[in-house]
């Protein structure tokens, strides 16, 4: 064999590992779906609790900007709702008999970052744990009869994390808890005491309302395998 075949055969097999290694970085953008709940802390329920959850839903954008980190885009929507009459908290609570039964739509834009290298297919490992962190704004609908004027269209502070896990190269599913941490006082639509609201119809001032999604999404993702180009150069 001649050395210019050697280096012929030589330019093509590195050419081959070179697609290859580039069609594994070439997930690029991925569409997704999910189907959760939303739950709320403030000044009717202070803690998370699953019984207060309402049916939720989220449609997302996501680009992977390296094996471990990605940019989402998502929109999520859902009912949010909760009452003193069946969650009392104390005695005063009974006395304030509040409650509220609003629809939240959220936009929001965070980063993810992934512990481990899930989506070799030289490995064997098809899961990874992620955190995400980013930012978000949301509207809501419902509440009647406000105690001070507000804003319907708010900030919040998207944080959380969940485990992905691929079913295919191209399908993988995933379960995230997520946290919103507002700057608003009135998703409950109660605060502090005002001049109109009388006999315990009020909350505590000082914190803000916080609301969380938890669900599993399904995720498809769109390969952008590059073109190779000619081992021998350009004549």
């Amino acid at each position: 064999m001649g050395i210019s075949r050697l280096r012929q055969l030589l330019s093509v097999a590195l050419l081959l590992l070179t697609s290859k290694a580039e069609a594994q970085l070439s997930q690029k953008s991925e569409v997704g779906f999910g189907l959760g709940v939303f739950n709320y802390t403030g000044d009717i329920v202070r803690t998370y609790d699953i019984t207060t959850a309402k049916p939720a839903a989220t449609v997302f954008y996501r680009s992977n900007i390296s094996r471990v980190i990605s940019f989402r885009v998502a929109l999520t929507g859902g009912q949010l709702a909760a009452s003193d009459k069946h969650h009392p908290i104390d005695s005063a609570a009974i006395l304030r008999n509040a409650s509220f039964n609003i629809f939240l739509l959220e936009a929001s834009t965070v980063f993810e970052y992934h512990f481990l290298d899930w989506r070799d297919d030289r490995k064997r490992l098809r899961f990874t744990p992620y955190l995400f962190a980013g930012v978000a704004m949301f509207g809501i609908s419902g509440n009647a009869n406000k105690p001070a004027p507000y804003s319907n269209v708010q900030m919040a502070i998207p944080f959380g994390g969940g485990v992905k896990y691929v079913l295919n190269p191209k399908y993988y599913i995933s379960f995230e808890v997520g946290v919103r941490k507002t700057f608003f006082d009135y998703l409950d639509n109660i605060s502090g005491p005002t001049s109109r609201v009388k006999n315990y119809q009020y909350g505590n001032p000082n914190k803000y309302d916080s609301y969380f999604f938890t669900g599993i999404s399904l995720t498809y993702t769109f390969y952008d395998i590059p073109c190779p180009s000619s081992p021998y150069g350009r004549k």
